[in-house]
């Protein structure tokens, strides 16, 4: 296969304007100027005869070329990282990369990640968040924390916590309802899951209302609109236990539903790291303990 004798320097430009998602923060962090970044990047995309980033009033935004060609890139450097710290005399770190459920990532990883570090000073470990569709090879990662089933082809997957469903909604709203018949009477915020309101009303022993409305792929960002009294949201309780402790959401119901759990996954014909074995482990053993103390 010919390699194409394009310039490393501009293709490592584009790899962090990519990831910082602004030339000025790109900038920033290779201690170069604005202009510099912007003429790199007409560089490269003179040389590969395409267009990587669209100049819009909202910002910078990636082309479908500029996302095919960034986690190759990101893969790639990291991967010379990897190399040049052992030649460098840092044999001892190894770099870990991390696709993480953004629920998951707030509500338990993050308040953690210190005592792992802590615990294992050989590994660099590095989270990207995600809303839980992360394709693991084609974003440049080594594993990924994913909600579901854990049926995911071409994947081998570790169990991590079980996280039971209830609904959430500002304290003012839990105040007024009583029974779960009462819900059909609020707004119901709703997932892309569909299932999940008509299985708890199953679990409760009531009708499910109808349900209209936006549908929204984060966890977090329903938490934050029922906070804000939209409506009441199916969580993993687990998950917001910080917000219903700090009084900005409340429970009204006992009542939980299980729709899936968290697990660790990477992809079935990766060689196992030892760094990738280590996190294995340390989560095995941390998120399950975790998780009998709330039952």
């Amino acid at each position: 296969m010919d390699r194409p004798d394009l310039p490393l320097n501009a293709l490592r430009v584009f790899e962090v304007a990519m990831r910082q998602g602004s030339f000025t923060k790109a900038a920033t962090e290779l201690r170069v100027t604005q202009a510099a970044v912007s003429h790199q990047i007409a560089r490269l995309e003179d040389l590969l005869g395409v267009t990587l980033f669209l100049r819009t009033s909202q910002g910078l935004v990636p082309t479908d070329e500029g996302r095919l060609l960034f986690p190759v890139l990101e893969h790639g450097f990291d991967a010379m990282a990897r190399v040049l710290d052992r030649l460098g005399g840092r044999r001892d770190i190894e770099v870990l990369s991390v696709g993480v459920n953004t629920t998951f990532a707030l509500g338990w990883l993050m308040p953690r990640l210190d005592a792992f570090r802590e615990a294992h000073p050989e590994i660099d470990l590095r989270i990207a968040t995600n809303n839980n569709r992360v394709e693991i090879l084609r974003e440049g990662l080594d594993m990924a924390i994913r909600f579901g089933t854990g049926g995911w082809t071409g994947h081998e997957t570790i169990p991590l916590m079980a996280t039971p469903f209830a609904p959430l909604c500002a304290p003012e709203m839990a105040a007024r309802l009583r029974d779960p018949a009462d819900l059909g009477q609020v707004t119901l915020l709703r997932s892309y899951r569909s299932a999940e309101w008509p299985g708890w009303f199953a679990a409760a022993g009531t009708p499910c209302p109808p349900i209209t409305g936006a549908v929204f792929d984060s966890s977090v960002a329903l938490a934050e609109l029922a906070a804000s009294g939209a409506g009441a949201a199916l969580l993993p309780v687990a998950m917001f236990e910080r917000f219903v402790a700090q009084g900005q959401l409340a429970q009204p119901y006992g009542i939980t539903v299980s729709v899936g759990r968290y697990y660790l996954a990477w992809p079935s014909d990766r060689a196992t790291t030892r760094a990738m074995t280590t996190f294995a482990r340390w989560l095995s053993g941390a998120a399950p303990a975790d998780a009998a103390a709330r039952a």
